[in-house]
């Protein structure tokens, strides 16, 4: 959520920079608002060296130049950014692990659903479906609350105690006597799982710097969507073989492992926590106020950070006209993506005669298609986005995203329509699996671009990131409930060619606008920077 965390001097815009597209940023981050008081500005320090820099995700640009102006902070060995490689990837390493698990969680049921539905005796196929995504309702809302947290007391506490009820909660789902009791369980899991998604994004950018900055966030937004898809396809064979009340201990146990090792050795990365802890440590409460009296104003109130990053998302969603769409389709994908999940199981045992457990191996198609996204896409996009920023004199827009977003948006719904035709014809199973594959490869392709033009473009970057997390899981969450009518009443074909038109509609026309439009609708916005 809030990702304040890395003060730094922005380097002068008129001095061009010849860097790869991760290390070249918007324009937006080297030039602060004409508004702003001269006397706030920071002179640029070629001393910067390593992973130095600006947010990877900042909250707020004009709160982190303060912040920079209370302490010299950029070359100080406790600064995350100035420790050791090693040890960053360790702590990186940790906080991935944490944020697989709790995705992994949310989909590992799917292939076993059939068999919750006639251990508990539900006969509504909505009821079916929200065992499985009840969980996306709380997964969306719970950053909202953890985020603000993170600020109070640090990242590693919120990680920490959010994975152990995360491990109770799971096992409640396991041993839940009702299916009332095993959506309550899912609805608190999928709180406390929210934690990773809340905080991960935010350790990325308190241990590397801008120039890491589309790498950083691939990898951070590989998890999530890898996490769904390994899930079913270790759920369907637990299920089949030792029931699946094991799928829910099993998550325990990773939840456990992930505690055995990020109790002892995670070590605290947001930058105001650890400037505040130090500052309270050294000196009485009244004089770290009179030296840090920013810090302390933002990060010394759980209710004034509750109400800021509670408030800023629906703000974004409901002023901004660009990161409302580019939210939508981001929100549409994750429905159809977990509309994908609910359905399979009926699909591929249904129609195909899968075992429970192999029916879970249809779900590599997705993992295969995130994979190959994450390996050439974030190339293309660095890529395509080095060769605009070059041509603009070294200096990087926002909308020298767009190209990518609109190459991505091709494979969305050329995915939708192989997989729902193959499946309605009833063609060789391997062919709605390569449309899967195909759309995963395009969600994830434009997933990346959308997520950086929303960090380059507004003043509260990752209140905007927070905007389009709820919209999606939101989605996510409601998309399987109509599922099963919808394709009863449409077929495979049919209804996958309504959410296939409904990608072309929102993927294809608004990202060609943006690349002519965009720049002035900035320019004119009191949101963006």
């Amino acid at each position: 959520m809030s990702d304040r965390a890395h003060p730094s001097t922005p380097v002068p815009p008129q001095i061009p920079v010849q860097r790869s597209s991760s290390s070249i940023t918007s324009e937006h981050t080297r030039v602060h608002d004409s508004a702003d008081d001269p006397k706030e500005r920071v002179p640029a320090d070629p001393q910067l060296h390593g992973g130095e820099g600006e947010s990877a995700i900042p909250e707020d640009k004009k709160e982190e130049l303060l912040e920079n102006q209370e302490e010299y902070w950029e070359h100080d060995p406790e600064n995350p950014r100035n420790w050791s490689t090693g040890k960053k990837w360790v702590m990186i390493a940790i906080v991935s692990f944490y944020t697989f698990v709790s995705p992994l969680a949310s989909s590992m049921m799917a292939p076993a659903l059939e068999l919750i539905a006639e251990h508990f005796n539900i006969t509504s196929p909505t009821i079916i479906a929200m065992t499985l995504s009840i969980f996306l309702l709380t997964f969306a809302i719970g950053p909202l609350f953890l985020g603000p947290m993170s600020e109070m007391f640090g990242r590693t506490w919120i990680l920490h105690i959010s994975n152990l009820l995360f491990i109770a909660f799971n096992l409640g789902c396991a041993f839940s006597p009702t299916a009332g009791s095993l959506i309550g369980f899912r609805i608190l899991a999928g709180f406390a799982g929210s934690a990773p998604i809340a905080c991960g994004g935010g350790t990325i950018s308190d241990l590397f710097s801008e120039r890491d900055r589309a790498s950083a966030m691939a990898v951070y937004s590989l998890g999530p969507l890898i996490g769904p898809v390994v899930g079913p396809i270790a759920g369907g064979f637990i299920a089949q073989s030792i029931g699946f009340k094991y799928i829910f201990i099993i998550i325990s146990g990773l939840s456990a492992l992930a505690a055995a090792v990020g109790i002892p050795f995670l070590r605290e990365t947001y930058h105001p926590v650890i400037r505040l802890r130090r500052a309270r440590k050294a000196m009485d409460p009244e004089k770290a106020a009179q030296n840090h009296p920013h810090l302390m104003k933002e990060h010394g109130s759980m209710a004034h950070r509750l109400w800021v990053d509670l408030s800023r998302p629906f703000i974004l969603l409901t002023r901004s006209f660009v990161c409302f769409l580019l939210s939508a389709y981001m929100a549409l994908m994750y429905g159809i993506y977990y509309l994908m999940f609910a359905t399979f199981p009926d699909l591929f045992t249904g129609i195909y005669h899968f075992s429970i457990g192999t029916s879970g191996l249809a779900y590599i198609g997705l993992g295969a298609g995130f994979i190959l996204s994450t390996l050439f896409g974030a190339s293309f996009a660095d890529k395509v986005y080095l060769s605009l920023a070059q041509k603009n004199g070294g200096v990087g827009k926002p909308e020298y995203r767009i190209p990518a977003l609109i190459f991505g948006s091709l494979f969305v719904p050329i995915g939708v329509f192989w997989y729902g035709w193959s499946a309605q014809a009833q063609i060789h199973w391997i062919m709605p699996i390569i449309g899967t594959g195909i759309f995963g490869f395009g969600m994830m392709a434009t997933f990346l671009p959308i997520q950086l033009y929303l960090v380059d473009t507004f003043t509260y970057a990752a209140s905007a990131l927070a905007a389009a997390s709820v919209f999606r899981s939101m989605l996510g969450f409601a998309f399987p409930l109509f599922g099963e009518q919808m394709f009863a009443a449409l077929g495979y074909g049919g209804g996958n060619s309504l959410l296939a038109g409904l990608a072309i509609v929102f993927g294809i026309p608004f990202p060609v606008w943006l690349w002519f439009y965009g720049e002035g609708v900035r320019q004119r916005s009191s949101l963006a920077r």
